[in-house]
């Protein structure tokens, strides 16, 4: 009895100090699940994006609705985040493609070379020099990928994709930390959808010659195209622009790379024969994951000292 009382006041004070880290770990996990649902939607990559950027941008609105947000904006800014919006259908359809090229653990692992391409993109962007310690984690990182590409050569294509959809992501995240300065996150990532919802929506319209028996999908298919519309877009986003306001950018960065881990755990759970992977393949992954986690800690210590 003495212990369940303890364990209950132990229970409390962790959920009321840690809440928004809990929060956070639980959003990651989150995004994690995207990969596992970009194997299991067996639609292409082009469909899946357009259903997805469909739900997200459904459940955003009715969000919005009820708390009332203004998406107020000026016609200069609105310009510049449809521009990034582009960039985003882009990726969504080299992420998913690629997954379906490969599977989840080779394109996730690939993916996470965002990090090298934002170390090279925020010096442009932010006018600053390049930190020699970025370029050496950069070099380690090619090192990494190198382990992976010869021990995995057949997933080629799929490698290829993922690095191209990771250049991608690191370009708009580049991009949207220069907005922000001007327009609220919510907003930014709403006309952003939207941009890429109506690119989508125009390739969609020729590539199917507006033929409706294009668009229908099975019921499985819809199960978790929801789950990765609300759940995996909608409600993470929402949930990942609050706790960002009560955690530091150090402790978000370092939780966001446990992405890959998570999705690579998660599918080699469910797929414990295709996912499996090559002992090159893990010393790569290994390279690449303690890198990103040594670059998150040198920044915050140089941060500091400048």
């Amino acid at each position: 009895m003495l212990f369940l009382i303890v364990f209950d006041i132990f229970l409390a004070t962790m959920l009321s100090n840690y809440k928004y880290h809990i929060w956070l770990h639980i959003t990651v996990l989150i995004f994690g699940l995207t990969g596992i649902l970009g194997k299991l939607i067996t639609l292409d990559s082009y469909l899946l994006v357009w259903y997805r950027l469909g739900i997200a941008l459904i459940a955003l609105g009715i969000y919005f609705s009820i708390t009332k947000f203004s998406l107020a904006i000026t016609k200069k800014q609105l310009i510049r985040v449809l521009g990034v919006g582009i960039t985003i259908a882009i990726h969504w359809v080299t992420f998913f493609e690629a997954i379906k090229q490969s599977n989840v653990s080779v394109a996730l692992v690939c993916f996470s070379s965002s990090t090298l391409f934002t170390s090279l993109l925020e010096p442009i962007y932010f006018k600053r020099r390049i930190k020699l310690y970025e370029v050496i984690f950069g070099v380690i990182i090619i090192i990494g990928l190198y382990f992976i590409f010869s021990f995995e050569f057949k997933f080629l294509t799929g490698m290829i994709l993922s690095i191209i959809s990771a250049a991608l992501a690191s370009w708009f995240t580049v991009a949207n930390g220069i907005l922000i300065k001007e327009v609220k996150a919510k907003t930014i990532s709403f006309y952003e959808l939207l941009s890429a919802f109506v690119l989508m929506s125009g390739y969609m319209l020729i590539t199917t010659k507006g033929d409706p028996a294009q668009f229908v999908i099975s019921m499985d298919d819809l199960k978790w195209l929801l789950i990765l519309g609300i759940l995996c877009t909608a409600v993470a986003f929402i949930v990942s622009v609050e706790v960002m306001k009560k955690i530091s950018p150090y402790t978000v960065t370092i939780s966001v790379n446990l992405e890959p881990i998570y999705s690579i755990i998660l599918a080699l759970i469910i797929w414990p024969e295709s996912e499996t992977m090559s002992y090159g393949f893990y010393l790569g992954t290994i390279i690449v994951i303690a890198t990103i986690f040594l670059n998150a800690y040198f920044k915050k210590r140089l941060d500091k000292v400048s």
